[in-house]
């Protein structure tokens, strides 16, 4: 091995480390948090894309969890942002870490990338720029990549919360 393979591997496993301790920082505020709420769920930590991944999850279905996603997910947008001040605290470092309550997320996440196929698509067909309503980051994110995926361009555009996706054709 040369010596920037030798640190390269080295660096990879830093932050494999780093976005590891996020994970158990994020899932200890967490637990906290259900046991102050009197909910009962189950976390599950991961790495995925270069971010910590931390999941509430129930056996019981997530009637419960449910109060914690809140209407179109505002309450988990809120919860997460705290869950990163919480990492934040004890690291002094920014986080990227992506919080997931009762599969809110993965199901969103498959709604989007099939809107964003949809949109790359229509720009396809009709050679006209297709714009989205406007969304989170999160979502402006899973659509970015869709259409990427499509073989598309796509760009974001207006100013938060009215920012939106806008479909470029070929």
């Amino acid at each position: 091995m040369t010596e920037g393979t030798t640190s390269a591997a080295a660096e990879g496993a830093d932050t494999l480390t780093r976005l590891e301790q996020e994970g158990e920082i994020a899932a200890d505020y967490l637990e906290g948090l259900l046991d102050i709420a009197d909910l009962d769920g189950d976390i599950d930590m991961d790495v995925e894309a270069d971010r910590a991944s931390v999941s509430i999850i129930s056996d019981t279905g997530g009637r419960d969890l449910q109060k914690l996603v809140g209407r179109d997910g505002e309450v988990l947008e809120a919860l997460q942002e705290l869950t990163r001040l919480a990492v934040h605290r004890e690291t002094g470092d920014r986080s990227r870490l992506m919080l997931d309550i009762a599969g809110y997320r993965a199901k969103k996440r498959t709604e989007l990338s099939e809107l964003g196929a949809k949109a790359a698509a229509e720009a396809k067909s009709s050679g006209k720029a297709v714009r989205l309503d406007p969304m989170t980051p999160f979502e402006r994110k899973v659509v970015h990549d869709a259409v990427k995926t499509a073989g598309l361009r796509s760009e974001s555009e207006g100013e938060e919360p009215q920012r939106f996706v806008v479909v470029l054709p070929a």
